[in-house]
């Protein structure tokens, strides 16, 4: 088998200590963020459109400790000026496409939050880990979610009575980077 003949490695989901944008910073989850996350995931309003999660603290904290040994996902609080302010995952990585869910937000949060913590997913996940596309479902009763997916290029590939699922290109990632780089015009710092 030549050189030219190799197969090539397909991209895995790794964690990282830190992830730094321009404002915001990824930070990898532990058992110690369990009553934060607790708290976003059963508020009543933002609870609408993700799976049933137990109120059980002990339960939350027993999940990230197992996380914690995972190698096929990486979950991060996204942190500004050091406090919480949501949470975001990566995960089910087929091929090159990589999967992202678990994106909460709480309110009160600073107004470009949204938009920076997406873009620093797509520049963590082709620049640092080398994923060329993206898969995701969203509930079709979140609009919002499902229409800010869409303005970033996504296309819908299919539906349940639920859910729609999207792709996303590289060609489509790159140009929402290149269209919304305000919010995050150098890319993103990783620590290991």
């Amino acid at each position: 088998m030549t050189a030219n003949q190799l197969p090539t490695q397909l991209p895995k989901i790794q964690k990282a200590q830190q992830v730094k944008g321009k404002t915001l910073v990824f930070r990898d989850a532990n058992a110690e963020d369990a009553a934060f996350i607790l708290s976003l995931r059963t508020d009543e309003k933002k609870s609408r459109y993700l799976s049933t999660t137990s109120s059980d603290l002990s339960a939350q904290q027993k999940w990230l400790q197992s996380y914690s040994q995972a190698t096929d996902q990486a979950y991060f609080i996204i942190e500004y000026q050091s406090e919480p302010i949501g949470t975001v995952r990566l995960y089910d990585a087929i091929d090159n496409s990589f999967c992202w869910g678990s994106w909460i937000l709480k309110d009160g949060r600073p107004s470009q939050a949204a938009m920076e913590s997406a873009l620093m997913v797509y520049a963590y996940a082709v620049d640092h880990l080398g994923f060329t596309a993206a898969h995701f479902d969203v509930r079709k009763g979140n609009e919002r979610v499902w229409q800010f997916h869409e303005r970033f290029g996504a296309k819908r590939t299919a539906e349940t009575t639920l859910d729609y699922f999207y792709t996303l290109s590289l060609e489509a990632i790159q140009a929402s980077r290149t269209c919304y780089a305000k919010f995050l015009p150098a890319g993103v710092t990783v620590t290991n």
